[in-house]
């Protein structure tokens, strides 16, 4: 399994696969405008995307119909990545420390809203603020020079 021709491959890693990764999943699918081949997978991966995250997603126009939790075993020995991104310190315990095939390991910890209670306003509100904040580090990191950028043609 090997991304397209011409475009970085990233793999988000956390360990339900149905909040964080997944709405890093659709958030740099629409930020990277098609550069990108963007994969997400969990370490003990969920039944399915968390609805909080499917809904504060549509909020912003961006779908997570057609993404599903995914376990890790489907991507190890398959899939060279330029970057492994784990958004969670469980994941980042649980997976291979060495990623074969991988460019770049990145660590990019956000709290689980999915442990947070209260009410379902009060809920939506931690899912809108992780998804705000996974949105800014994608943006920064798109923007950086150290970020996906050093690896294009021209750079």
């Amino acid at each position: 399994m090997q991304g397209s021709a011409g475009k970085l491959t990233v793999l988000f890693l956390c360990t339900g696969n149905s909040c964080r990764s997944q709405m890093a999943e659709g958030l740099l699918k629409h930020l990277g405008e098609g550069r990108f081949d963007v994969y997400s997978a969990g370490v003990e991966p969920a039944a399915e995307v968390n609805p909080y995250a499917a809904r504060v997603m549509d909020e912003i126009g961006i779908s997570l119909d057609g993404q599903a939790p995914t376990d890790i075993e489907e991507y190890l020995g398959r899939l060279s990545a330029h970057y492994v991104i784990f958004l969670c310190e469980s994941a980042s315990e649980q997976c291979p420390r060495l990623w074969i095939g991988a460019l770049t390991r990145l660590y990019w910890p956000f709290e689980d809203p999915a442990e947070f209670g209260g009410s379902v306003e009060e809920k939506t509100n931690k899912y809108r603020e992780i998804r705000d904040a996974i949105k800014a580090k994608l943006e920064a990191w798109l923007a950086s020079p150290d970020g996906p950028n050093k690896y294009s043609k021209d750079a």
